[in-house]
């Protein structure tokens, strides 16, 4: 590492006497290549999701798929033995080792390191997944005691990472290579290669091994399928001296990829980061900033779409992409363009961010921005009313970090086009009301805002009619138009003269006198406005041209911080409300039905801190609205800002443990508030 470089952020767990189990598996590690692959577990090595394993690879058809699941680790220290890793089983019983004898967890930047106690033997281990490759790496490192003969059992399944539980798995075919064992599931699976590094023997054993039914916890809790079946072709066992090192590897690349020594690949991904930090704004290179700013690198992607790589190749440019979140998010328009400032912008990131921008603009149908791109699929499903608006908004910070006119030339005619097909009426009944200006959207068995949850049929909050984001987006669109043209030389009139009727029709409309806030829809589909007290109202105040009258502020947001704040976020819906939903569990209909119905979201944190400042710019005030996030970085998924909360207290973090729009805005507004 450079030692002139920004020291890598930590965030340490000790234990004297060993981790509790019970907490261990509700703190998660993730690991990610910058591809869409990913590799995650908990911390106590005990898989609790589907989604958990050692390799989780981006497979081109496939999309991310669960190639190896577990690495079942086990070390005979002075004739005892003692299991690394832990699993919970169907018949209720549990092997819990992995947090009996872990004593200490950090991640040093991004990477996961455990120490462990084996007896009078103390072993070290970490984990790495190279970026920009299929390939991942773990290490031993024996620090101290008597010698350890360590064996790793691997159990490789192919399934999509989101897709049913294996019962039963076919026999991997196992082929030996040298220093390499290749294995494939069936006779079109993609091949897996992998090998042992170390001084002495280290032979493979071909000894299968099917496991007992893994119990996945959260799946339960979650109303799915929670067992799994997985089988083992054999071991690798090798001897580790005091002082002595051991390492792993595993690819889906080819053999070239396992020439390398992992200590090497660990100390050129650790440069990677602190040149991350390096590039980032002075003040974001130290503190919760920093450990911001890696976990912002987790969402940057190469698309993986061949065609977009292609395309961008013969026009000169990159191809970038932000998945929304870990575990199961793909990349979406809406969380893409909101994250675009907090992961690019204020990281330093400038380039990738004019890369994510053009890679969108190149999907733009119909004046609409893909809603989001389904795994292992080439085209975007287009069924959104917000995220193109969100577009306008991404353009906007861009253009005001780098003053880049290039780009702004080019996507001017595509983002003129995008107006012009709001105008004149687009998909889903998208388009402006021609008797006031305003922005409507809506059609039947579509969820098209950002409160899109949909279960069984069931559009939980439809929302349509005319929305109050919706057309404080739509009024901020405008205006940036009106001066993006004046910029450009081009006639700016149009918008201008758009943008003034819709704001004061929305002054006039959306304005709730007895309640002293705003209403969240107008002219709703039964012809009423619904006043329910969401976050929604926010954005009308927050955007860089707020469509709300300036006297209306302070009135609003002493509505939305009585009703809607918390240390995690905001609710998005007022308790009392008939429809409030306290907590987020249960199965999939019960989870979708509080999804918007109370459950707080960490990313609208960053519109409340830019509305509050506008009307107290007290820098103070606004940087304590964060510590609860501050803390979060301690739980859940470690280092990273989970997707939602219980609306009520402890507000325990739920859905995605890593959130693209969470950290982005977290991030953002930590750097906005700094105190200096």
């Amino acid at each position: 590492m450079n030692p002139t470089a920004p020291a890598l952020p930590r965030l340490s767990f000790d234990w004297k006497d060993g981790a509790d189990f019970g907490v261990g598996v509700q703190h998660e590690w993730l690991m990610t290549n910058g591809r869409g692959g990913y590799a995650s577990c908990t911390v106590v090595g005990c898989n609790t999701r589907r989604y958990h394993g050692v390799f989780i690879p981006t497979l081109e058809k496939l999309g991310r798929t669960v190639l190896m699941a577990r690495l079942e680790q086990t070390a005979l220290v002075e004739g005892q033995h003692y299991r690394l890793t832990s699993e919970e089983h169907a018949d209720g019983t549990s092997v819990e080792d992995g947090a009996r004898h872990l004593r200490h967890f950090h991640l040093e930047g991004l990477i996961p390191v455990w120490e462990f106690a084996l007896g009078k033997a103390r072993l070290r281990r970490r984990f790495v997944m190279v970026h920009g490759e299929d390939t991942v790496f773990l290490q031993w490192e024996h620090l101290s005691g008597p010698e350890v003969v360590l064996h790793l059992r691997p159990y490789p399944v192919l399934r999509p990472h989101d897709g049913p539980l294996l019962k039963s798995v076919p026999e991997a075919i196992v082929t030996l290579c040298g220093p390499l064992v290749e294995l494939r599931n069936g006779e079109d699976g993609p091949r897996m290669r992998m090998r042992l590094y170390s001084d002495g023997p280290t032979p493979f054993v071909s000894l299968e091994e099917t496991s007992r039914p893994q119990h996945l916890r959260v799946e339960k809790a979650r109303g799915y399928d929670f067992t799994e079946v997985q089988h083992s072709p054999g071991y690798f066992t090798a001897t580790l001296k005091p002082g002595g090192m051991l390492g792993f590897g595993l690819t889906t690349e080819s053999a070239s990829h396992l020439e390398r020594e992992p200590a090497v690949v660990f100390e050129r991904e650790l440069l990677r980061q602190q040149r991350l930090l390096e590039h980032a704004p002075e003040l974001a290179r130290t503190g919760v900033p920093a450990r911001l700013v890696l976990a912002a690198d987790q969402f940057i992607i190469d698309p993986p779409r061949p065609a977009d790589a292609a395309w961008a190749r013969s026009m000169g440019l990159d191809a970038r992409s932000v998945i929304a979140g870990y575990p199961w998010f793909t990349d979406w328009g809406r969380d893409t363009m909101i994250s675009l400032d907090g992961l690019t912008l204020a990281t330093g990131r400038h380039r990738e961010a004019a890369a994510i921008l053009r890679t969108f603009e190149h999907y733009v149908r119909d004046g609409l921005i893909p809603n989001y791109f389904p795994d292992g699929e080439n085209d975007g499903v287009y069924h959104t009313a917000d995220a193109t608006l969100w577009f306008f908004h991404a353009v906007d910070r861009y253009l005001e970090e780098t003053g880049d006119d290039s780009l702004l030339r080019d996507l001017f005619p595509t983002l003129s086009d995008i107006v012009a097909h709001h105008q004149k009426g687009t998909r889903f009944n998208i388009g402006v009301d021609p008797e006031d200006g305003l922005l409507r959207q809506g059609q039947e068995g579509y969820q098209l805002t950002w409160m899109d949850a949909k279960v069984e049929g069931w559009v939980v909050t439809p929302r349509r009619g005319k929305a109050v984001e919706i057309n404080a987006l739509w009024f901020n669109a405008l205006r940036l138009m009106a001066g993006w043209a004046h910029r450009l030389g081009q006639d700016a009139g149009p918008y201008q003269a758009a943008a003034e009727r819709a704001q004061a029709s929305f002054n006039q409309r959306f304005w709730n006198e007895a309640a002293g806030c705003l209403f969240d829809v107008v002219d709703g589909e039964d012809g009423r406005d619904d006043a329910l007290v969401r976050p929604n109202q926010v954005f009308a105040i927050s955007l860089r041209h707020p469509v709300l009258k300036r006297e209306r502020w302070a009135q609003v947001l002493d509505v939305v911080r009585r009703e809607l704040v918390t240390p995690v976020g905001l609710r998005s819906l007022a308790p009392g409300s008939k429809d409030y939903k306290p907590k987020y569990d249960g199965d999939l209909r019960a989870r979708d039905a509080a999804y918007h119905q109370g459950t707080v979201w960490g990313w609208l944190i960053g519109h409340y801190v830019d509305a509050t400042l506008k009307v107290t710019p007290d820098l103070k005030a606004a940087r304590a609205l964060l510590a609860g996030l501050e803390d979060h970085l301690s739980h859940a998924g470690i280092g990273q800002i989970s997707e939602i909360f219980d609306a009520s207290e402890p507000y325990h973090p739920r859905g995605c443990f890593a959130q693209a729009w969470s950290v982005a805005e977290a991030l953002r507004v930590f750097s906005k508030t700094n105190l200096g």
